[in-house]
C-alpha cells in the first residue's frame, strides 16, 4: 500500500465509529428511552481514545464524530473495554454504571435511557423512560417488572434517578415505578402550585389513574417519604404498604425562623442571584457520599431543574413548606400521623444529619403498629446501603408487618 492510501485509510478508521458503538446503536430501541425536547446530543466517550456524538431524534439514533463547541445533553464516559463489555452483555451499560466503570453526567434520564434503549433487553424486566399525561400535568417516569405495582417518590432536590438500584433490586418482584413529582426532574413545573404534601400527593394519584392503577405500595425518601404518609392519610384506599426511607417529619422542636420564612415568597426562585460555582458547593455538601458517581449525578440532577426558574421556585416551595408545617394541633403532623392506616416500615440512617434517627422514638409513640430499622448510613439509605435496604423492602412488601 502506497503511503498515500495508508494515510487515508488511517483518517477512515478514525472516522468510523467503534465496532461496540455501531452494535449498541444496532440495538436502539427508541420506545424506551424519553427525548423531552425530541432531539438529544449523547455523547459517547472512550477514555483517552475518542469520542462520539449519538444524535437522537424522529424515533432514531445516529453517530457522528463528536463535536465539542457544541455542549451535549448527557455525556457516558468508559475505557474501550467496558464499553465492550457492555456491548457484549445485554445488562452491562447498568451493572457497568452502578459499579462506577461508567460515568453519567448532565441530564441522567437520557444519560440511562440510552443504556435502556440500546440494552437489548425484552420483556417486563426492560428499564423503560417515559412522560404520562394526568390531570396534574405530564409527569416523567422510570419503570420496569411486572406484578403489584410500587410507586418510589423522591426526596427534596432530587429525582427519578435516585431510585434506580431500588426499581433494579424489586423489578424481578414487582412493577416498580419511579417518578418525577411536579416542580423536579423531567415532570411539570406549574409556577403557582403549592408543592406542599396534599399537592404532590394528588399528583401521585392522577399518575395512578392514568397508568390504570387501582392500588400501589409506596417507597418514599426524605420528603418523599412525607408524601408516602400523605398518600396513606389521605387515600390509604389506593395505598397497600409504605416504606419510609428517612422521611422528612415536621418539626418538633422551636422554629425560630418561622416568621421570616413566612414572609419569604418561593416566586423569588424564578430570579438567579446565586452563581452556579456556590449552588454546586453548597449541593455537594447537602448530598449525602454514596459513591463519587453517584453523588455527582445527584448533584447535576439538582442543577438541571434548580438553575431553570420554575425549578428553582419549585424548590424553594417545597423547602418553605417542610420548615413550615405544624407538628401539633387538629391539623397538625403528628397528631394526624396517629389515624394512619397502611402498614408502615420505617428505615433510620444512624448518621443521618438532615432527619435524625432519634425520630424513630416520636414514631413510636404516634404509631406504635410501625415497623423500624435502623441502618449505618445516611439520608439516602437505598443508594448508600443497597443490599440491606431492598431485602428489607422487599420482605416487608411480600409479607407485612406481621412478617
Amino acid at each position: 500500500m502506497s503511503p498515500n492510501a495508508q494515510r487515508e485509510a488511517s483518517r477512515d478508521e478514525r472516522g468510523r465509529p467503534p465496532d461496540c458503538l455501531r452494535l449498541l446503536l444496532d440495538r436502539f430501541d427508541p420506545s424506551v428511552i424519553d427525548v423531552p425536547e425530541g432531539r438529544a446530543r449523547i455523547r459517547i466517550v472512550f477514555t483517552d481514545e475518542g469520542e462520539w456524538d449519538v444524535i437522537a431524534a424522529d424515533g432514531g439514533a445516529r453517530i457522528t464524530p463528536a463535536r465539542t463547541a457544541l455542549e451535549a445533553d448527557a455525556t457516558l464516559t468508559a475505557p474501550r473495554l467496558t464499553w465492550e463489555r457492555i456491548a457484549a452483555d445485554l445488562r452491562g451499560g447498568m451493572d457497568a454504571y452502578r459499579a462506577g466503570r461508567l460515568v453519567i453526567r448532565h441530564n441522567l434520564n437520557l444519560g440511562v435511557g440510552f443504556l435502556a434503549a440500546t440494552s437489548g433487553i425484552t420483556g417486563p424486566r426492560r428499564l423503560r423512560f417515559e412522560r404520562i399525561d394526568t390531570d396534574s400535568g405530564k409527569i416523567s417516569i422510570l419503570s420496569a417488572g411486572e406484578g403489584k405495582a410500587v410507586i418510589c417518590i423522591h426526596g427534596l432536590g432530587a429525582t427519578k434517578g435516585s431510585f434506580l438500584p431500588t426499581v433494579a433490586a424489586l423489578s424481578d418482584q414487582f412493577r416498580v415505578i419511579s417518578l418525577d413529582l411536579p416542580g423536579f426532574g423531567d415532570s411539570t413545573k406549574p409556577i403557582l402550585a403549592p408543592y406542599h404534601p396534599p399537592f404532590f400527593a394528588r399528583a401521585v394519584v392522577d399518575l395512578m389513574k392514568a397508568m390504570g392503577l387501582r392500588r400501589a405500595h409506596m417507597i418514599g425518601n426524605s420528603m418523599g417519604g412525607r408524601v408516602a404518609l400523605e398518600l396513606g392519610l389521605r387515600h390509604a384506599d389506593r395505598v397497600g404498604r409504605i416504606v419510609l426511607l428517612a422521611p422528612s417529619l415536621a418539626w418538633r422542636r422551636e422554629r425560630p425562623w418561622a416568621p421570616l420564612v413566612r414572609l419569604l415568597r418561593p416566586e423569588l426562585g424564578l430570579l438567579q442571584i446565586t452563581p452556579r460555582p456556590v449552588v454546586e458547593q453548597v449541593v455537594r455538601r447537602m448530598i449525602p457520599g454514596a459513591g463519587t458517581s453517584w453523588v455527582q449525578a445527584g448533584v447535576d440532577e439538582f442543577l438541571r431543574a434548580y438553575l431553570t426558574p420554575r425549578g428553582r421556585m419549585a424548590f424553594y416551595a417545597a423547602a418553605r413548606q417542610i420548615y413550615l408545617e405544624e407538628p401539633h394541633g387538629a391539623k397538625g403532623f403528628w397528631t394526624r400521623l396517629q389515624k394512619m392506616e397502611p402498614e408502615t416500615l420505617f428505615v433510620w440512617g444512624k448518621r443521618d444529619t438532615l432527619v435524625p434517627v432519634g425520630f424513630a422514638a416520636h414514631v413510636k409513640q404516634a404509631l406504635p403498629s410501625a415497623l423500624h430499622l435502623e441502618l449505618d448510613c445516611g439520608h439516602v439509605p437505598q443508594l448508600e446501603r443497597p443490599v440491606e435496604t431492598h431485602g428489607a423492602i422487599g420482605g416487608f412488601l411480600k409479607h407485612g408487618v406481621g412478617a
